[in-house]
């Protein structure tokens, strides 16, 4: 992993947890295979615990480590780090992805609720009128009561969204080739295709793996399909829609959006999108950040545990399934 991760990821009685279960080389993180003791370090491990900053485990590293049986990968998608020689060597990987989903489920949530209240609209109006207003006349359609919710992909996190949006009186409506009506009806959502989504939901919130069959899946035509009003909230990746057509909806008034992922991902310094009252903009902050990591130390932590105590991971990857998630 990287070099600074550490400390982010295991507080001091995860570290303590860490060399109960583990034996640890002296150099904890191995940053620089180069130097020989890192190297032999390398060449004894059996299970690599691996975060963001670990390069690709094809043939050439995997030759050095071949005691390597298991790899627990603190963090979400694994596509950047596993290789077919990963699978070829029948080495287990396990993902803290579903640890992952839940910070970004969380934002999700409380960003369609907000959205309903027109918190942001009625915060800047407010500036400006500065006493008494008659709000009712001025947003007399806010609120969540019966509001319609697109949810385009039932992965991980679109499911968790699913699950905390229960509590409320809203609808929900999915979008995903991959979910069948049986799930579906389990789940308690309306399954329908995405131009039926778009057309008919005030909030559509993005939860599709970035994947050449959904690179810029939200386009033009799409987003034309929104009433005037409705909200995009976008926490997946910024290459599902399409940058342009959305700047130019954002910027006409018509459409409001949470973002928390472009394409590109920083804009540039001179974009309207970063003053836009329409649009509550977020530099990729909605996945696990600040203390939300200790929780993928945690829940790493535990699938060493489970392979220390010769039981399969609770989070396994199924190489089959890569094709079609994040």
């Amino acid at each position: 992993m990287g070099p600074d991760l550490l400390p982010f990821l295991f507080d001091e009685p995860a570290l303590t947890r860490l060399n109960e279960l583990a034996d640890l080389p002296p150099d904890v993180v191995l940053t620089d295979l180069a130097r020989p003791e890192q190297a032999g370090a390398l060449a004894r491990t059996e299970v690599l615990l691996a975060c963001w900053g670990c390069p690709p485990l094809d043939e050439h590293l995997l030759a050095a480590a071949p005691r390597l049986r298991a790899v627990v990968y603190a963090a979400g998608s694994v596509k950047g780090l596993v290789t077919d020689a990963c699978w070829q060597q029948g080495i287990q990987v396990s993902t803290g992805a579903w640890a992952n989903a839940l910070p970004v489920a969380e934002y999700t949530v409380a960003a369609i609720l907000f959205s309903n209240k027109r918190v942001l609209d009625i915060r800047d109006q407010y500036r400006t009128v500065r006493g008494q207003h008659d709000w009712r006349a001025q947003v007399p359609d806010l609120g969540n009561y019966r509001r319609t919710v697109g949810i385009v992909g039932a992965s991980l996190i679109g499911r968790r969204v699913i699950e905390l949006l229960r509590p409320y009186d809203l609808r929900v409506v999915v979008y995903d080739p991959y979910l069948a009506d049986a799930e579906a009806h389990a789940l308690g959502v309306r399954k329908v295709q995405l131009d039926e989504l778009c057309k008919v939901s005030d909030v559509v919130t993005l939860h599709a793996p970035l994947l050449p069959s959904t690179e810029g899946m939200l386009d033009k035509d799409l987003l034309a399909l929104m009433r005037d009003g409705t909200t995009l909230i976008n926490t997946a990746r910024g290459a599902l829609v399409d940058t342009d057509a959305l700047t130019a909806e954002l910027v006409s008034g018509r459409l409001r959006a949470v973002v928390d992922h472009l394409e590109p991902e920083v804009p540039p310094a001179d974009s309207p999108l970063y003053d836009l009252p329409n649009l509550l903009l977020t530099p990729h902050i909605a996945g696990s950040f600040g203390n939300e990591l200790y929780r993928l130390g945690d829940a790493a932590l535990d699938e060493l545990a489970r392979y220390a105590n010769g039981l399969p991971f609770a989070h396994a990857v199924r190489p089959e399934l890569l094709d079609r998630t994040a």
